[in-house]
């Protein structure tokens, strides 16, 4: 795995992982990197500086200056067909550093939908586990013996296999899983 620095065409500073450098020119050559901020397809890659264990907003500022500087190299050569603009008999001017922004707030990965859902979702979660009896590996055991009167109905909840979950869905137990997250399994 190999980590870049990239920078979209307006300047936007980022890093991504990719398994070569051939799948990232790969990818971006199919339009599948895009910036995290605007969205743009139009990026390059950037000097790379060692992390060195120091960070202030000052090097962040001077990291995204340097990145929308090389950037603008890319997307100016690009545009001009790798030709320099410069008229005969005129030095190339220097490339125009883009500002500086401030750090914009990261872009949302889910809709508000989405997060209220999950929100939801983990409140529910929760509210099971905080009410109901943890009865670990006997879940099918103890689920049988309530579905049939020998003991009394009570919340639990606890793991079953699925050759376990087919048997009891086929004696008509009634049961259902606990809603899981993504981020609970990271």
């Amino acid at each position: 795995m190999i980590r870049y620095a990239l920078a979209c065409q307006d300047g936007h500073a980022f890093e991504s992982w990719f398994r070569n450098s051939s799948d990232f020119d790969d990818q971006a050559a199919r339009g599948l990197v895009s910036c995290p901020v605007c969205g743009s397809p139009k990026v390059g890659k950037s000097l790379m500086t060692p992390r060195l264990g120091r960070s202030s907003k000052a090097s962040a500022a001077r990291l995204a200056a340097a990145a929308a500087a090389a950037m603008a190299d890319v997307v100016a050569d690009a545009g001009a067909g790798g030709s320099s603009t410069a008229s005969a008999g005129e030095a190339p001017a220097a490339p125009v550093p883009a500002p500086v922004e401030e750090p914009r707030a990261p872009v949302a990965l889910m809709s508000p939908q989405e997060v209220e859902l999950r929100r939801k979702l983990k409140e529910l979660r929760d509210h099971l586990v905080q009410t109901a009896e943890h009865v670990g590996e006997r879940f099918p055991d103890e689920a049988r013996r309530m579905h049939y009167g020998e003991i009394k109905h009570r919340s639990i909840y606890g793991e079953a296999s699925a050759e376990e979950v087919k048997s009891m869905l086929d004696e008509g137990i009634e049961f259902h899983p606990l809603p899981m997250l993504p981020d609970e399994r990271n």
